[in-house]
């Protein structure tokens, strides 16, 4: 039996819907952010369906193996230290948030990946086309970030994208779609995110998981960083930090 064209069109209609409809354990935080400006419509959200980037041609290490050249740590204290081939970030107690960041801050289009693992948890994650400019207390950085929030919270939104000091969650993991990207997180182990910005458009990818995908025209270029929260403890390892500049 022929399907009419009518019944494609209702069948991608409610495939559609259905697509953005919030979890039902994570309505309670669409009540918590709706007055945030920033923060996506569930409607609205543009879903992420590639396959995670190739992550093995045409990458440089940000990270030398051997010590902390070519980063500069702004916003805080909190300490970070080239340990072999990994650098350990750990929460210094009444410091702001922390960011370790690249030198390098014309980053425009690229495919960016890093492995991240907990020793103590604690909030963390990666920012990129990050921004920086004078705070009341120093540098405020400023710009998209990666979010990697551990299990605490229990909604499990790590490889959302976060506004840090500009508006707070732009694209949290709060839908049915987002449902396998929230089971990603591996717990005492390695995790991996993966972002690709390209023009105005972001995506991401946590241990090879479609998580993000949004469009945000309002930062064309910046600086990477590896952010430690603050808080009372948190230590945090960082490993395979690379990028792949895009034409």
């Amino acid at each position: 039996m022929k399907t009419s064209i009518l019944s494609i069109v209702l069948i991608s209609l409610a495939t559609g819907a259905l697509a953005n409809v919030v979890s039902e354990d994570q309505k309670q935080y669409v009540k918590k952010y709706e007055k945030q400006a920033s923060v996506a419509v569930p409607a609205d959200m543009l879903l992420n369906t590639d396959p995670e980037p190739d992550l093995n041609e045409g990458f440089v290490s940000l990270y030398n193996g051997k010590n902390l050249d070519g980063w500069i740590s702004l916003g805080g204290h909190c300490a970070y230290e080239a340990k072999g081939d990994t650098i350990v970030g750990t929460t210094i107690k009444g410091s702001p948030s922390t960011y370790l960041s690249t030198v390098k801050s014309d980053y425009t289009d690229f495919i960016f990946t890093a492995e991240l693992k907990w020793e103590i948890q604690g909030n963390s994650g990666f920012m990129f086309r990050g921004q920086q400019k004078p705070g009341k207390k120093g540098v405020t950085v400023f710009g998209p970030q990666v979010e990697m929030e551990g299990f605490a919270k229990g909604r499990n939104w790590s490889g959302g994208i976060y506004e840090q000091g500009a508006g707070g969650w732009a694209y949290p993991l709060w839908l049915e779609s987002h449902q396998d990207a929230r089971g990603a997180l591996k717990k005492d182990d390695w995790n991996r995110v993966t972002v690709v910005a390209q023009g105005d458009t972001y995506k991401t990818w946590i241990n090879g998981v479609p998580a993000a995908h949004m469009n945000d025209g309002k930062y064309k270029q910046g600086f990477f960083s590896l952010q430690v929260h603050s808080g009372n403890a948190g230590k945090i390892h960082f490993r395979n930090i690379k990028v792949k500049e895009l034409k």
